[in-house]
């Protein structure tokens, strides 16, 4: 009987020791490769990046289980200007129908979160793709990463992140494009700031926040009868139910206290308080900067 051979996970052209030097170029020549078909094979990805010169591995990387791919892989040149030819050559290029997304591949996960680099860019039309959203910033410098951010349709969401090489890259794509029309549509580009900072600064401004927001309020409550609703917690400085263009009232309001100590105990008590047919939600409203 035969022996049964397991998948061999990677493609290594060679068979020879990899000395000092090639280890080297190893961790700067590595392309990460995503988006992929999950028919793509390692041997489809050797055949299409070693024309960009000699390859030392190549791996689609698998569920660990189900051994189905992940829809990424990495490709890892001999020499770094190798991995440049290719990325510059063969990104967005299609295989299986797909067009295929090249980026510098950072293990670092240090490096990969240093956030002046990311743009966050919102309110994207719809039929921009990742070689649009590429095209419109690289002017501004040299990218590692590009992805609009995709449902389980594959149906863009309408935003996307951007990492630059410099962080003056990212600052002159921030100050140039934001607020710009793209397929007629204007779109919002910021810093990307990573969740754990974006939570320890809302926490900051929880800790003095004096306005309060309130939904689900029926439509006939007025700005007085909000006063009267919350004024038994402490000094109200104003109090407002927000309305559309035909002065019909949309459901919620904010009312601002005196201090820090009043809003929260009013959102202690009002928060799920019961009208009747609705029920209120009550929390607090820091200002935005």
């Amino acid at each position: 009987m035969s022996d049964i051979q397991k998948p061999k996970p990677e493609i290594k052209p060679q068979n020879k020791m990899i000395n000092a030097q090639e280890v080297s170029n190893y961790c700067i020549a590595s392309l990460y490769v995503g988006d992929l078909s999950p028919e793509v094979t390692e041997a489809m990805l050797f055949e299409k990046f070693s024309t960009a010169g000699p390859i030392l591995s190549v791996r689609v990387c698998r569920d660990a289980i189900t051994r189905r791919s992940l829809g990424y892989a990495h490709v890892n040149f001999q020499k770094a200007a190798d991995a440049e030819r290719a990325l510059n050559t063969m990104n967005f290029d299609a295989i299986k129908g797909r067009p295929i997304r090249i980026t510098w591949s950072q293990r670092d996960p240090t490096l990969r979160r240093t956030g002046m680099k990311y743009v966050f860019v919102k309110n994207l039309d719809k039929s921009i793709d990742n070689k649009a959203l590429y095209d419109t910033f690289s002017v501004f410098g040299n990218i590692l990463s590009c992805n609009i951010q995709c449902d389980e349709y594959n149906e863009s969401k309408g935003y996307g992140f951007i990492r630059f090489k410099s962080e003056d890259a990212a600052s002159e794509a921030v100050r140039k494009v934001n607020g710009m029309l793209l397929n007629g549509k204007k779109v919002y580009v910021g810093h990307w700031i990573p969740r754990k900072a974006r939570d320890a600064d809302m926490a900051d401004k929880i800790k003095t926040c004096t306005n309060v927001y309130i939904k689900n309020l029926n439509i006939d409550i007025t700005d007085d009868q909000l006063v009267e609703m919350f004024s038994k917690y402490g000094k109200i400085i104003s109090a407002k139910v927000m309305r559309d263009e035909n002065s019909k009232s949309r459901g919620f309001g904010f009312v601002s206290f005196e201090d820090h100590d009043t809003a929260s105990k009013a959102i202690q008590d009002m928060n799920n308080f019961d009208l009747g047919l609705k029920v209120l939600y009550v929390g607090h409203a820091p200002k935005k900067v």
